[in-house]
């Protein structure tokens, strides 16, 4: 399953360092089928008052390189896939995170017989639809409530849900999953005037899970 990370710091700092321990957690990382997030990666940054994003087809540990160019920021968003076909592999434009007007979105989970006619070619897409009407009229935790009982509402089954959010000012998380929370848990670092929303702990922090069937705002 797809991993992710939302960093929001006091002050603006260089990317690269997170990104490096981001990249060594997703190499290392297999879900309990034993899948990996190698289909490629990406990342968005606030830059003055827009986002800019970078996306790559190579996995994240082999894309390191780039690190050290993407300048300071107060925010960014990471974002490691792991494609649920084969048809759907290398194929840029379905990387995250995306972008809608002052929001960044990226998400993980595993949704089975989900009961809903929505324009998109991939799940994240449809998830990703259905948000950005959301955003269009309400608040984003109010956006993401909807969202996720909607969501819920019309799966048959769902393993996990894992979505967060950025507006440019504050990080958002949901985090629902129905088995196996020491993988599907999203974990919280709030020290060293970082805030770090991750799928999983990085190396050089100090994580605790999140509680999950709630919005988390930072």
């Amino acid at each position: 399953m797809c991993r992710f990370a939302l960093i929001k710091s006091k002050s603006k700092i260089k990317p690269k360092q997170i990104l490096s321990q981001f990249a060594e957690m997703a190499k290392k990382s297999r879900a309990l089928d034993g899948d990996w997030q190698g289909d490629g990666w990406g990342i968005s940054y606030l830059s003055g008052n827009k986002w800019e994003s970078y996306k790559s087809l190579l996995p994240v540990w082999e894309d390191t390189g780039i690190f050290q160019t993407f300048p300071k920021t107060s925010v960014f968003l990471i974002h490691a896939r792991s494609a649920s076909f084969p048809k759907d592999k290398g194929i840029l434009e379905f990387n995250q995170p995306y972008v809608y007007k002052n929001y960044s979105f990226v998400f993980n989970g595993l949704l089975k017989g989900v009961n809903l006619s929505v324009p998109g070619r991939i799940g994240a897409e449809k998830i990703w639809y259905i948000l950005r009407n959301n955003l269009d009229q309400y608040s984003p935790i109010i956006s993401l409530q909807k969202a996720a009982e909607l969501l819920v509402k019309s799966s048959k089954r769902i393993n996990a849900l894992n979505i967060g959010l950025s507006d440019g000012q504050k990080i958002y998380s949901y985090c629902y999953f129905t088995q196996n929370p020491e993988y599907y848990n999203l974990q919280l670092d709030n020290s060293n005037n970082l805030n770090i929303i991750c799928s999983e702990e990085l190396v050089n922090h100090h994580f605790k899970p999140l509680s999950p069937q709630k919005v988390t705002e930072l």
